[in-house]
């Protein structure tokens, strides 16, 4: 019965602290900034538990960077009608993210993100954030 116990309590701390780390943005991205990029979509990639955008676009020196953009798993996103099917390598999207913390490392946490071709947004109405 003991050791039952411990194994409970262990697992329990175990998936407490897992959770916590999973959603510390914080240590990633610099949440006091905000970058601005545009250019095509070379990759959505719509699963959990983050789906991830890959733009080509430029850094502050003009060359063409790849840039990954951390987002939303698929509950959230599908509660807010966005489908696999909603972006299109191709796509000339323009996001709005907090960047790495890691200088010189191409890598976002999505705030917004806009397809001017169609208007199509997210992120500027309430509950599209990143959770």
């Amino acid at each position: 019965m003991r050791r039952l116990l411990a194994l409970v309590i262990t697992a329990s701390l175990l998936t407490t602290a897992m959770s916590f780390a999973h959603h510390s943005y914080g240590a990633t991205y610099d949440l006091a900034k905000q970058v601005t990029v545009e250019g095509k979509l070379v990759q959505f990639v719509y699963r959990n538990p983050h789906s991830f955008v890959t733009i080509q676009a430029p850094d502050d020196s003009g060359t063409q960077q790849r840039w990954a953009v951390e987002w939303s798993g698929t509950g959230q996103l599908g509660g807010q009608g966005i489908t696999r099917e909603t972006l299109r390598a191709g796509d000339q999207i323009v996001i709005v993210g907090r960047p790495s913390r890691v200088p010189g490392e191409f890598r976002l946490l999505m705030v917004s993100l806009k397809r001017p071709l169609d208007g199509f947004s997210w992120g500027s109405r309430s509950g599209e954030a990143v959770d």
